[in-house]
């Protein structure tokens, strides 16, 4: 199969990440699908490998630029690394069962993620937008110098990065309204916060899907070679460039993208 597009089309998503700390499994995992007719099993998985290098050139990059809580990096960390193996265990098993179609299940459970994540953000966009007035029941602030504000943080990681094991969704944008709604980051270190806890998440996760036999090395290279110079450029425009309305547009075609993969033809 020419994957000859691939490292500009992961050059692209990588800006977006950058810019965004929108998660780029949501976007590069739909396109080797629906683009480069990858399984979903071998999508997934050399897509985890690959966002690793990304994430953690893109949160290196926030840390320089002191827009990095990391605090919660960690606290989060705690909890997420051990999910996202959990995960992996489940897709181990499901893999050496055989009782179900594991490119099935996959294309299904990351449909479903990223269709979940997409609404859950988009709403949540439009209410800041068109209702800024409006008061919403504020969700109680982890307080991480507490024992119980540490572990509401690694419960929460735990679940988060579990689905993480499982799909490679999720690790940037739902983790981003944990950030928004519990920690209560300012937009100047969300974005940098996100990516760099997503580079420690992935990492580990990378490791387990290395195990499963369905990463694909002539998929992670071109992604590596497009998107880490995109991820850099995007974290570059990231305190010039107007949020709101990218993320619109982003959250717009990702429904799209997700209803396609939990509803393929």
């Amino acid at each position: 199969m020419n994957y000859s597009l691939l490292p500009l089309f992961s050059f692209f998503i990588g800006i977006i990440v950058g810019l965004t700390g929108i998660g780029g499994a949501s976007l590069i995992t739909p396109m080797l699908i629906f683009l480069f007719q990858v399984p979903p099993s071998i999508a997934v998985s050399s897509d985890v490998v690959a966002a690793t290098l990304m994430k953690f050139v893109g949160g290196f990059k926030h840390w320089k630029q002191q827009t990095v809580d990391v605090q919660v990096v960690k606290w989060l960390a705690f909890g997420s690394v051990p999910g996202s193996l959990f995960g992996v265990g489940i897709l181990h098993f499901v893999k050496r069962t055989g009782d179900h179609n594991l490119d099935h299940m996959m294309l299904q459970l990351v449909g479903m993620m990223i269709l979940f994540v997409t609404l859950s953000a988009l709403a949540q966009l439009l209410l800041l937008t068109f209702f800024p007035n409006v008061k919403l029941p504020e969700l109680p602030k982890f307080d991480l110098k507490t024992k119980l504000g540490r572990a509401l943080a690694m419960s929460v990681g735990a679940v988060l990065g579990c689905l993480v094991g499982l799909t490679s969704v999720s690790s940037g944008s739902m983790f981003a309204l944990v950030l928004i709604a519990f920690f209560q980051l300012d937009a100047r270190k969300l974005v940098g916060t996100d990516i760099s806890q997503a580079a420690i998440l992935l990492f580990f996760t990378a490791l387990g899907h290395l195990t499963l036999g369905t990463v694909d090395w002539s998929l992670v290279l071109p992604i590596w070679l497009g998107s880490v110079p995109g991820v850099l450029v995007g974290a570059k425009l990231c305190q010039l460039a107007p949020q709101r309305p990218l993320r619109f547009i982003i959250y717009t075609l990702l429904l799209m993208v997700s209803y396609k993969l939990v509803s393929p033809v």
